[in-house]
């Protein structure tokens, strides 16, 4: 897992050649917490075809306002700059394979 900021995010999210899942998280949130080993069981699954980056959004409000953050943990997938996916809240892992599927 990456971790994106305000500075890089254009770079290493919106202009990778390969699909991203970004996770909006924050230190206080429980579910994001549940979710990182999640994430991390995909990442080793998926990580040839797939990018995981997570994004600090107490430390990055502007960012995470922009792409329409409301809730925590948010689970958005880009691919080729384009949101073609979002997950708000955790979910298990099936669910969150289910969602990504036909993107990557």
């Amino acid at each position: 897992m990456i971790t994106v900021t305000d500075d890089d995010f254009t770079e290493r999210v919106l202009r990778s050649p390969r699909p991203v899942l970004v996770e909006f998280w924050a230190d206080w949130c429980g579910p994001c917490r549940m979710l990182e080993p999640v994430l991390k069981e995909i990442e080793a699954e998926l990580g040839d075809r797939l990018t995981i980056a997570r994004i600090n959004a107490d430390d990055h409000p502007e960012i995470s306002a922009r792409h329409g953050v409301l809730g925590l943990p948010t689970l958005t997938l880009y691919r080729d700059g384009e949101v073609v996916g979002k997950v708000t809240g955790a979910k298990p892992k099936r669910l969150l394979l289910a969602e990504l599927e036909g993107h990557i």
